[in-house]
């Protein structure tokens, strides 16, 4: 099946190819794509036609950034509908778009490490955090650091130059890693062993002994395995700084909106420890507030992922993931690999929200404000970050392009990109 089953004419109403100018704005393919969604989830299979007709020739996946964006969100729209069996066109769009589709790269340590550097996105979290952490453990003979990252372990090496060189004593570092059940972009072509070995021989260079230790973990249980093996070593640890450093893991743990089946198989985090609470991610927070760590940080996007009601989710995602799209043109030319790695996560993320339900569904961003109640009624309370931290991170920023910036709200810093919140750290101390 080819193009022409959706392109070879307009429907009445409708603009012809000629007059899709007006179009081609943001705002118009919002609307575009809001009402496509509702045509399909009315399963009324003509208007959702006539719509994605008008998407796909407005569109282009190799436009401008808004473009590329409302092409995201097409692609994961006509991959939803093909599920819910809409009609058979959808079906033979689906098949058409998946020859299209971009596949998430697996990177090696050195590929991901450079990926990273491209943008703040991560590095402002990375930042933040590491002058938090430093801070937090000095004096300590021992610390303990507990990687719970999207990002594999790439933020350490920084980490552990800063422990070099700012310490007289250098401590012991025992490192931790959550290590993922599930693959989430961006994906890594070694395995955790690897980077682990990786690691201690990156510390031995600096005069840091590591030890390192993976946990195999799944976001969909709490990480209730990483957690009860956290308990067993921690009971009678004194003299110890316990670091629990989270960068964009949490909001992959159920909420509220996706009830906790119970699994005999993959058993939950024990409720015995934490409040009657029953939802996954207070309780997470609940368990690591019983093992009384010396600081936590907390990193993540600052969107509203998490609405059971299609458009709601699409209107906030669309108005939160033109950023990346937007911002890839100051630091990565038009046809690399490297942009098309970068925006094929994307359009996983895009897929994930927009295209699944359920526990398929793992892409549930919540807002700074929601994670900053939940840890507050876990009995944590929020610290700032301190000058030196504050101009890491300016000095951070001035190696990217002019449209980052850094606010800050109340204790906590937060990314924005053309004065739109991206990503916020906070860092918080058991009450």
């Amino acid at each position: 099946m080819n193009n022409q089953v959706y392109s070879e004419r307009p429907w009445l109403g409708f603009p012809t190819s000629k007059s899709l100018g007006s179009f081609g704005d943001a705002n118009c393919m919002e609307q575009l794509l809001v009402r496509c969604a509702n045509a399909i989830e009315n399963n009324d299979a003509t208007l959702a036609q006539q719509i994605l007709w008008v998407l796909n020739n407005i569109a282009p996946p190799d436009g401008d950034s808004n473009q590329r964006l409302t092409c995201g969100f097409l692609r994961a729209i006509i991959a939803r509908a093909a599920k819910s069996g809409t009609c058979k066109l959808l079906t033979a769009m689906a098949n058409v778009h998946t020859n299209l589709a971009m596949n998430n790269h697996k990177f090696s340590i050195i590929e991901l490490a450079s990926f990273v550097d491209l943008t703040p996105w991560h590095r402002f979290g990375y930042t933040a955090a590491n002058a938090a952490i430093i801070e937090a453990v000095e004096g300590y003979s021992v610390v303990h650091i507990v990687d719970i990252s999207l990002t594999h372990c790439i933020q350490i090496p920084t980490l552990i130059d800063a422990i070099a060189t700012r310490f007289e004593a250098v401590p012991l570092v025992k490192l931790t890693v959550a290590g993922h059940t599930e693959d989430f972009p961006p994906m890594l072509d070694l395995s955790y062993e690897e980077l682990g070995s990786k690691l201690v021989s990156f510390s031995r260079s600096r005069n840091v002994v590591m030890e390192f230790s993976v946990i195999p973990s799944s976001a969909s249980n709490g990480f209730s395995s990483l957690i009860e093996e956290l308990r067993m070593q921690h009971r009678g640890e004194n003299g110890e700084a316990l670091v629990i450093n989270s960068h964009m893991m949490l909001h992959y743990i159920p909420d509220e909106t996706l009830p906790v089946v119970q699994n005999t198989s993959s058993p939950q985090i024990s409720i015995e420890t934490c409040s009657s609470n029953s939802f996954l991610r207070s309780m997470f927070l609940e368990a690591l507030r019983s093992l009384d760590p010396t600081i936590v940080i907390l990193v993540d996007e600052d969107a509203d992922f998490t609405s059971n009601n299609l458009v709601h989710r699409l209107r906030s995602a669309y108005n939160y993931l033109w950023i990346p799209f937007d911002s890839v043109d100051t630091f990565l030319p038009q046809g690399s690999k490297q942009r098309q790695w970068y925006e094929a996560d994307i359009c996983w993320k895009i897929e994930n929200v927009i295209a699944h339900e359920g526990p398929q569904r793992v892409e549930r961003l919540e807002p700074k404000s929601k994670w900053v109640q939940r840890m507050r009624n876990a009995s944590f309370r929020g610290i700032s970050f301190s000058e030196e931290a504050i101009t890491e991170v300016k000095s951070m920023l001035d190696e990217h392009a002019a449209g980052w910036g850094l606010k800050r709200e109340e204790e906590d810093v937060v990314l924005t990109w053309k004065g739109h919140n991206v990503v916020f750290a906070t860092a918080w101390l058991p009450i």
